[in-house]
């Protein structure tokens, strides 16, 4: 691949570069190159699912020197984050040279950083490749947090935490949520921690301090048994349900079309296969978008609102 024709540059998840590459192809935009993570694509960014980061002006530049590459990364914009993929030694000493990246894990909830921040990488030792802008505002797409090692059940909280921080908007003391397929209690207890009331729903029980919390109550059942129509309308529904796609498709169509919800967030689990298709028919819906988030596994957020401001 030439250089000067790299247009975009997408951040594989760890593990699923393939389901990225094919989602790329999907999407007309197949990578010409893999630099570890990195898919580097000769066509202009297109939105992906699948892509932690992109990098949507990418630029490569002959560099003869490790001062030279560090002048010509501070002279366009103070942050930037490497992606060393071999050359390590040489990365090391251009990020020295750098303005330090204050990374701090994001104390939830908190609103992710504004500042610019760039991305960059070495291909050769005297070839650069950078983008002053990409679309996460974290290095690699990865968003960390201060953890609680202490109160939830489960690590399925950071989960939350990072679709809540991605659209920039959570759960309130007054608003009335649903958490749905909430055993043991991860989501449970984090949006309970938030002030907000929450009924969780599932056919196993909680784990005891969190049914406990203020502000839960707990239904023992299915959350494909609820019919929406004779429910209370809730400001939020959250799934985590283990199930297949094409069930939480129809679920969350469902609660839609009985307008008894503000907002959904919802884990759509793949057993096997990525199922694109799937993929598409939720990205269909009106005021919809999916995202993988980086503490997902081999899955997707389904993120929708009334109003649209989730899309």
């Amino acid at each position: 691949m030439t250089e000067s024709l790299i247009r975009s540059v997408y951040v594989a998840p760890s593990g699923f570069e393939e389901v990225l590459g094919a989602e790329l192809e999907r999407l007309g935009t197949p990578p010409e190159r893999w630099w570890g993570r990195l898919a580097l694509c000769a066509l202009p960014p297109v939105a992906s699912v699948w892509a932690l980061d992109v990098w949507t002006a990418p630029e490569v530049q002959v560099i003869a020197s490790i001062g030279e590459a560090a002048r010509l990364l501070k002279s366009r914009q103070r942050n930037w984050s490497d992606v060393p993929v071999e050359f390590f030694r040489r990365s090391s000493l251009i990020k020295d040279k750098l303005p330090p990246v204050k990374a701090a894990p994001l104390v939830f909830p908190q609103m992710p950083p504004t500042s610019p921040l760039g991305g960059w990488t070495l291909l050769a030792p005297d070839r650069l490749l950078f983008s002053q802008t990409k679309t996460s505002p974290f290095p690699m797409g990865e968003p960390r947090f201060v953890e609680d090692r202490e109160g939830p059940p489960s690590r399925a909280y950071l989960k939350l935490w990072e679709a809540c921080t991605r659209i920039g908007r959570w759960p309130v003391a007054g608003e009335r949520c649903l958490d749905m397929g909430a055993t043991p209690g991860g989501w449970t207890w984090a949006i309970a921690r938030l002030g907000a009331q929450v009924m969780a729903v599932d056919r196993a029980v909680l784990a005891p301090q969190v049914a406990m919390m203020p502000g839960v109550t707990f239904r023992q059942e299915s959350a494909f048994g609820l019919d929406p129509v004779k429910e209370d309308r809730v400001d939020w529904l959250f799934s985590d349900v283990i199930a297949y796609p094409d069930r939480l498709l129809t679920l969350a169509r469902r609660w839609i079309e009985a307008g008894k919800t503000a907002r959904i967030v919802m884990s759509v689990k793949f057993q096997g296969e990525t199922d694109f298709a799937i993929m598409d028919a939720f990205a269909a819906i009106p005021g919809g978008r999916l995202v993988h988030l980086f503490h997902n596994k081999h899955e997707v957020t389904f993120f929708w609102s009334e109003d649209g401001t989730f899309s």
